[in-house]
């Protein structure tokens, strides 16, 4: 790949993934400030949200809108140009491509043998872990769920059984008939709603699903929000007895070795220890 910056001090061509703020303009790195300086050109998601950070920044640079309603008709220029000038792709906030349009032009301007970089900074959803007090060692970003509310009960059944924390972001009139859907998709499992992150009135509000939807159901917040739901908590270790029920099955159909390995993987118990005792129980028939 070419390096990104040549030494006339120019942007060498090709794409710029460029995070930005999600509130507090001081998230912006020095490195995503250089680049929007010296791009080319600007593809932002809403060109007035980019002209104020641009105005923070003290700069001017050319800009045309990229988002979902524009991009099947703008990525090919956005493309071609590519070939000799330095293209930054901007979202209103946050990472580029994170429930936002842009993956179609990293995939084309690789195709087309583009340099690609990216220049990371604030995400909202990884924000929203950090504050939430819950697992972070598996996680699944949904984005926005549907709103219609059939659609949005399947989209959560798709996930119920995943052992991670999930994570999606959502609007506050849609806040309390979401988190409903989600006690009821999910059973009433561990939860908070941040909103505002990095902003004057950020908060993460933690409770059980059924309590944060009674908490918003009549009283919808402002602001952005990211919802972080725990995992489901680990099945509960089956009893001896459970166990001996479900061996002496086993052994109806199986050697001790294969009854044992079979009641392991069902039960997540110790295959040699139910070994042992499968053989016991072979002994006592």
């Amino acid at each position: 790949m070419r390096s990104p910056v040549n030494a006339s001090n120019a942007l060498s061509p090709g794409l710029y993934i460029v995070a930005t703020p999600i509130g507090n303009l001081g998230d912006l790195s020095p490195r995503a400030a250089d680049i929007l300086s010296r791009a080319d050109v600007i593809a932002a998601e809403d060109t007035r949200v980019t002209a104020g950070l641009l105005r923070h920044l003290n700069v001017k640079r050319p800009m045309t809108p990229y988002h979902d309603h524009n991009a099947e008709g703008a990525r090919p220029a956005l493309v071609a140009r590519m070939a000799g000038e330095a293209v930054a792709l901007v979202s209103d906030a946050g990472t580029p491509l994170i429930s936002d349009p842009g993956f179609k032009l990293v995939r084309d301007a690789r195709a087309a043998g583009h340099a690609v970089v990216t220049i990371p900074g604030p995400c909202a959803a990884v924000a929203a872990l950090t504050l939430a007090g819950l697992p972070t060692d598996r996680f699944l970003f949904l984005g926005f769920l549907p709103s219609k509310e059939k659609a949005r009960a399947e989209a959560i059944a798709e996930v119920a059984a995943l052992r991670a924390t999930l994570v999606l972001y959502e609007s506050g009139p849609r806040l309390g008939a979401c988190l409903a859907a989600l006690a009821e998709g999910l059973g009433d499992r561990d939860a908070a709603v941040t909103r505002e992150i990095t902003k004057r009135f950020e908060e993460a509000v933690t409770g059980t699903l059924s309590t944060l939807a009674a908490r918003y159901a009549e009283a919808p917040p402002k602001g952005e929000i990211v919802v972080v739901v725990a995992p489901p908590l680990p099945p509960a270790a089956a009893s001896e007895a459970d166990a001996d029920a479900a061996l002496a099955e086993a052994l109806t159909r199986l050697p001790a070795s294969k009854a044992a390995g079979e009641v392991a993987r069902a039960l997540g118990l110790d295959r040699r220890a139910l070994y042992a005792r499968a053989m016991e129980l072979k002994g006592e028939g």
